[in-house]
């Protein structure tokens, strides 16, 4: 096991440039979906993710039953066309690890999965989470990234592990 701090330049870089996944699992339901936003920080004293997850997403709703999540970060391009499928295609209407090729493998410490052949893995667990609210939004960025409405939760987690 690492500190979150050993990988955080690359994960960020990963996140910016072409995603990661963010994996969660409900019951036997588990989805994976590509998320570019995220952060890795220090709230209360403890190592965080932030995870931001649209309310339209079918993760969102996965994510109202469980309290954790995976990130599994691909560095050297092997996932790319995974990355785009996870990014464009919903869990409510195909099955996106068959449509990706996609292979699961148990986390260590959590029940939820992580994507296998990955080269760095984060597992989660959910302290807290706090709704944006467009009003409270700068005007520039409510018209560039929510024109529709559609907000973010962010889900504050714990990092329980944190390993290549």
């Amino acid at each position: 096991m690492y500190n979150f701090s050993d990988f955080s330049k690359e994960t960020l870089e990963q996140l910016s440039s072409k995603g990661v996944f963010f994996t969660v699992k409900d019951g036997e339901k588990v989805n994976t979906m590509t998320i570019g936003w995220g952060s890795l920080s220090q709230y209360w004293g403890q190592e965080i993710f932030i995870a931001p997850i649209r309310h339209s997403r079918y993760t969102f709703e996965l994510l109202k039953n469980t309290h954790e999540f995976t990130i599994s970060v691909p560095m050297n391009n092997q996932f790319d066309e995974a990355l785009k499928i996870c990014g464009t295609v919903s869990g409510r209407d195909e099955d996106k690890f068959k449509k990706a090729n996609l292979k699961l493998k148990d986390a260590k410490e959590i029940s939820t999965p992580v994507i296998e052949g990955c080269d760095i893995y984060y597992e989660c667990k959910i302290l807290s989470f706090t709704d944006l609210k467009k009003e409270d939004l700068d005007k520039e960025v409510q018209e560039k990234w929510y024109p529709t409405g559609d907000m973010h939760r962010l889900y504050f987690a714990k990092i329980v592990a944190c390993y290549k």
